[in-house]
């Protein structure tokens, strides 16, 4: 049998891995031509797609002849067979080796621009390539989602040699091939058009995909007892969500924090920035400074993004938000990764403070004396990892040239190490 191309390829293997739909799946392609393959399956899973970089080791007087291979984080494949056949020394497997090792580096900062890789762990690593031949840049492959956490590998390609089985099935979980001739001679033998596949190329799958799974819409959050107007902003990949929690009267159109916001999603963080109160409740001012309430919405609303997003979350609160931040991370079944308190209040939140268990940042304004006190008393009563970041002369609303900016990085920081971990 012929594929038309690798697009064709890749929508004929998707149809013999449609029971991964639903699981949590990473779609890894192989560049180059593994990844037009690649992008089909994802697309038909629902998965998000990324590359995973290995370099074959090729003979130096024979370049198509593999020796092995090597990958990211180190990973390297050698096939003592061939080194030993072709009579290759030390020093040639050495050189041919640090050259790869370039290429490696390379072309993965160029295929992801500085974006982070989707993260590995405890999922399942779906590894597709436009076809396998001696198998070593595959197994290559298999040994890097190892080493990035994957709980479990499925390698996948449209066609291979008939004992493409014997050869990969001690690295692989799961093998899924739609084709295994009997004359198997090259790979593009089984492709009409085999032409190809370029960095550009490469680099607008990847962010086709992106764009298909990135969230940016409007929402209404239902925290049971109130239908809740928010933005909800995910960008793919994400390393995690911030829940923004408001104080002092103010929503989530509050300028302050929609500059955090921004600079959190820059960092690869999805951020929920909603009101947590209605427009009538706002009206009384007793529901402002209601900390039981205003920690309910939040809970509330973390419940709901839980079956919006698969993703570990962290809360951002300001003045009153701060304090409903930490008495709904004291909750014995609260999930909550990370905490940011900006000039916030977490004196507010009483004697729920000793039983957070969320790492904890409190910023705030080296000028703003009073609320100050209150968190170097309220920091004393935490139990949790926990630091007091001042910022120098600033403010309670850190109006100061940059201030703010200067928050944005705190939280930003404290975000993606514990939301990360």
């Amino acid at each position: 049998m012929a594929f038309d191309d690798r697009v064709d390829a890749g929508r004929q293997l998707a149809a013999r891995l449609t029971h991964l739909r639903g699981e949590p799946v990473v779609v890894l392609g192989l560049p180059r031509g593994g990844v037009p393959v690649a992008a089909q399956v994802a697309k038909a899973l629902g998965a998000p797609l990324d590359v995973i970089v290995v370099r074959k080791l090729g003979v130096p007087f024979q370049p198509e002849l593999g020796m092995g291979a090597v990958g990211e984080d180190g990973v390297r494949i050698i096939n003592d067979d061939v080194v030993s056949y072709a009579g290759i020394s030390a020093g040639d497997l050495a050189a041919v080796e640090e050259r790869e090792r370039a290429e490696v580096r390379r072309r993965a900062a160029r295929y992801r621009g500085g974006r982070p890789r989707v993260a590995l762990d405890g999922v399942t690593a779906v590894i597709v390539d436009d076809g396998v031949a001696t198998g070593s840049t595959a197994r290559a492959a298999c040994g890097v989602a190892r080493a990035l956490g994957a709980a479990r590998i499925v390698l996948a390609v449209p066609v291979a040699p008939p004992d493409w089985r014997e050869r990969l099935g001690h690295d692989a979980d799961e093998l899924a091939c739609v084709a295994t001739p009997t004359h198997f001679f090259a790979i593009g033998q089984f492709y009409l058009d085999f032409s190809p596949t370029s960095d550009a190329e490469v680099v607008s799958y990847l962010a086709a995909n992106r764009a298909s799974r990135t969230v940016d819409e409007d929402v209404e959050v239902d925290s049971r007892h109130a239908v809740l107007p928010g933005h909800l902003s995910i960008p793919d990949p994400a390393i995690g969500i911030v829940l923004f929690a408001h104080g002092s009267g103010s929503g989530r159109h509050s300028p302050r924090n929609s500059y955090v916001a921004d600079v959190l999603r820059e960092a690869g963080l999805g951020v929920l920035l909603f009101d947590l109160l209605t427009p009538a409740e706002s009206a009384d001012r007793a529901n402002v400074f209601d900390v039981g309430l205003l920690s309910s919405r939040l809970t509330a609303a973390t419940a709901w993004l839980r079956t919006r997003a698969g993703l570990p979350a962290g809360y951002f609160g300001a003045s009153t938000g701060a304090a409903a931040a930490l008495r709904a991370a004291a909750e014995p079944d609260a999930t909550v990764s990370a905490i940011v308190s900006r000039g916030g209040r977490p004196d507010l939140a009483g004697p729920y403070l000793s039983a957070v268990r969320a790492p904890t940042l409190l910023i705030v304004g080296g000028a703003d004396e009073t609320v100050l006190r209150l968190n170097r008393l309220a920091q004393a009563e935490l139990r949790c990892e926990h630091e007091l970041a001042v910022v120098p002369a600033a403010t309670h609303l850190f109006e100061e040239p940059g201030a703010l900016a200067t928050v944005a990085g705190l939280a930003r920081d404290w975000f993606t190490a514990h939301l990360a971990a």
